[in-house]
């Protein structure tokens, strides 16, 4: 297991830099409960304050690719929205499926999530 998650497009550069922030160790926490089937395509991150929290929202879109990867895909939808994450001093206040594109022929899913990122404290 731990080959194939680093051989995921993105997993290791997001291995490598989980020590930068609470943004890449989300990123990282992601790609670990894909179970090292996807491939990261793209993430945005935008700083999001309320009157009492502030965070970030990010947004990623994933791919898995073959009929293994696509069925990790549908464990990914079903598990994020109550995934309990272990990032210091963060909290994972909201995480949605908000798109799913799914082919059969070739076995191809891409998954778009967005997920709210509140600082503790």
């Amino acid at each position: 297991m731990q080959s194939d998650f680093c051989s995921a497009n993105g997993a290791l550069t997001a291995r490598r830099s989980a020590a930068r922030g609470p943004g890449a160790r989300l990123t990282l926490a992601l790609l670990e409960l894909a179970m090292g089937r996807a491939r990261l395509l793209s993430h945005s991150e935008k700083n999001w304050a309320s009157i009492t929290f502030a965070g970030s929202r990010h947004r990623y879109v994933l791919e898995f690719e073959g009929a293994e990867a696509v069925e990790a895909g549908e464990c990914f939808i079903v598990f994020l929205p109550e995934h309990e994450f272990a990032i210091p001093c963060r909290l994972v206040a909201d995480a949605a499926i908000t798109e799913v594109e799914h082919m059969a022929s070739p076995p191809l899913m891409r998954i778009t999530c967005e997920l709210l990122l509140l600082e503790e404290g």
